[in-house]
C-alpha cells in the first residue's frame, strides 16, 4: 500500500510479452523471464500473484509462465510494472477466472506497485485508499495527449526494493508527503487540459524530490550515473534555447526526455551530439492486451 496517490503514464515502446499456460501435471510452476528461470526473491513476488490468482479461481495445479520485455537493458524503466500487469492478465486469461478489474488491480500490485497502473494503462493514478482499496483507474485516452517520450537507457546493479527502503530514512520525506497532494492534483488538471508543459514541469519537480530522498536516506544511495547527470544539464540547456523539453527519472540511472512529437527530432539530434547512440522513441501506451502470439 502506498503511502500518497500517485499518477503514472504508461510508454508504448516498452512493453512486456508473456504466455501463461495452466498445467495440472506440473509439480511446481515454471517461470522464465528474458530466458532465465527465476528464483528467489523475483520467484517469490511471481508465485505471490499466482497463487492469488489461484485462490479466486479454486485452480489446484500450476502455471507454466515464459515472459519477455522488449528492451533488456537499463534501469528504472518500468518492466516491473508492465511484467506484473501482464502476468495478472495472461494468468487471469488462462483461468477463464472472471475476477473484477479492482480485485485484479490489486493482485498485480502484490507483485510491484506500479503493475496496478501499467494494468491501467495510457494516464494512470493509483489509490493509496479510495473506499478502503487500492487500485488505479485510467484518466485519459492515449490519443489525447501529444506527448512523446525520448527514452536513454542506463544500466544499474542497485535493486528498486533497496531504494524504497531508503526513502523512509530520508529527513525530507515528510516534507514530500505534504506537498504530494497538491501536486497528484495539479498534474491531474494538466492531464486532464492536455498541457504537457505542465506535464513537464511536475514530472521534472517530482523526479528530483524523489531522488533527494533516496540521495538523503540512511546508506545516501545516489542511483544516478554520469549520463544521467548529463542528460538532465542539456535538456536544461535546451529549454533555455526554447525547446519544450523535460527530464523525468523512475528509480533508476535511465532518463525520460520528455516533449512534444514535433521536437522528438530535435532531441535525438542534441542526443547524438552527446554521443548517446541509444535511445528510444515512443508515445503514450495502453493498458494489456491478450494477443495469439504465443512465446511457447
Amino acid at each position: 500500500i502506498p503511502f500518497h496517490d500517485s499518477i503514472f503514464v504508461c510508454v508504448g515502446a516498452l512493453c512486456t510479452t508473456t504466455t501463461v499456460e495452466t498445467n495440472e501435471a506440473l509439480e511446481e510452476d515454471s517461470i522464465i523471464v528474458n530466458g532465465k528461470r527465476i528464483l528467489g526473491r523475483d520467484q517469490e513476488r511471481v508465485e505471490t500473484v499466482l497463487n492469488r490468482l489461484k485462490s479466486i479461481a479454486g485452480y489446484s495445479g500450476h502455471f507454466k509462465v515464459v515472459s519477455r520485455n522488449s528492451v533488456r537493458e537499463g534501469k528504472g524503466l518500468g518492466f516491473s510494472a508492465s511484467g506484473f500487469a501482464a502476468l495478472g492478465s495472461a494468468a487471469s486469461s488462462s483461468l477463464s477466472s472472471d475476477i473484477d478489474y479492482i480485485s485484479l488491480s490489486e493482485t498485480v500490485r502484490l507483485g510491484a506497485g506500479s503493475a496496478t497502473r501499467s494494468l491501467a494503462g495510457s494516464f494512470a493514478i493509483w489509490y493509496a485508499d479510495k473506499n478502503g482499496r487500492s487500485y488505479a483507474e485510467q484518466l485519459i485516452h492515449p490519443e489525447v495527449t501529444d506527448l512523446a517520450f525520448v527514452i536513454v537507457p542506463i544500466s544499474s546493479t542497485i535493486k528498486t526494493d533497496e531504494a524504497h527502503v531508503e526513502v523512509l530514512s530520508s529527513p525530507l520525506f515528510e516534507a514530500r508527503l505534504k506537498r504530494i497532494a497538491g501536486m497528484v492534483e495539479s498534474m491531474k488538471e494538466a492531464i486532464k487540459n492536455g498541457d504537457v508543459p505542465t506535464m513537464g514541469r511536475l514530472a521534472e519537480e517530482d523526479s528530483l524530490s524523489l531522488h533527494a530522498i533516496t540521495m538523503t536516506g540512511r546508506s545516501h544511495i545516489v542511483l544516478w550515473q554520469p549520463e544521467t547527470v548529463r542528460i538532465i544539464k542539456e535538456v536544461v540547456v535546451m529549454r533555455h534555447e526554447g525547446i519544450p523539453v523535460w527530464y523525468s527519472i523512475d528509480t533508476g540511472p535511465s532518463v525520460f526526455v520528455n516533449t512534444f512529437q514535433a521536437h522528438v527530432k530535435e532531441v535525438t539530434t542534441r542526443l547524438r551530439e552527446l554521443k548517446i547512440s541509444e535511445f528510444i522513441v515512443s508515445g503514450i501506451g495502453g493498458k494489456p492486451s491478450l494477443s495469439d502470439k504465443h512465446l511457447f
